[in-house]
């Protein structure tokens, strides 16, 4: 038997929120935040998709990640960012990932670092399959970034996935 589940108003209501969040991440200087001691910023853009995941599911996540994959493509400013195969697809599985991860361990940080890597090494995947860039720029953008982005997303999701469970108890939270 195969089961459906219902996107209830309380998820779309999550989805808008969670959308305009990540919008306004893409448009302010709080989509970045510098690190200082690296010379390098730490995007926090993905993490409304991971937020989505673990309070709402995998659909509401996608969606989330779709309406934060297509702010990155319609700001593009480098053209890799302008190819939708790099702003937009690997934008749609951070939810995925994210939600499968906090699935099968109830942990959040584990959820928030799984959402963060899929975010850079798909990203970053796709930009090296694309040819945008030599695999050892890649690399180095992947030791450089990914490893503070994860730290910084487990604590920041751990925190509002934390606060916002208390706040919604019902079938929407898994």
């Amino acid at each position: 038997m195969v089961t459906t589940t219902k996107l209830t108003t309380k998820k779309m209501a999550l989805a808008g929120m969670l959308a305009a969040f990540s919008v306004v991440l893409s448009m302010t200087p709080l989509g970045y935040i510098p690190l200082p001691i690296l010379g390098v910023n730490a995007t926090t853009m993905h993490i409304p998709v991971i937020i989505a995941a673990i309070v709402a599911g995998p659909k509401v996540a996608t969606f989330v990640g779709l309406i934060f994959g297509g702010s990155s493509f319609l700001r593009a400013n480098t053209p890799f960012f302008a190819d939708p195969l790099v702003a937009i697809l690997p934008r749609l599985l951070i939810g995925v990932m994210s939600y499968y991860a906090y699935r099968a361990s109830k942990n959040i940080i584990v959820a928030a670092v799984v959402g963060t890597a899929t975010n850079t090494l798909g990203v970053l995947a796709m930009i090296y399959v694309r040819g945008y860039l030599p695999w050892s720029v890649v690399l180095g953008i992947a030791t450089m970034n990914g490893i503070p982005e994860m730290i910084l997303s487990a604590l920041i999701v751990y925190a509002v996935g934390k606060t916002l469970k208390h706040f919604i108890k019902d079938e929407a939270l898994h």
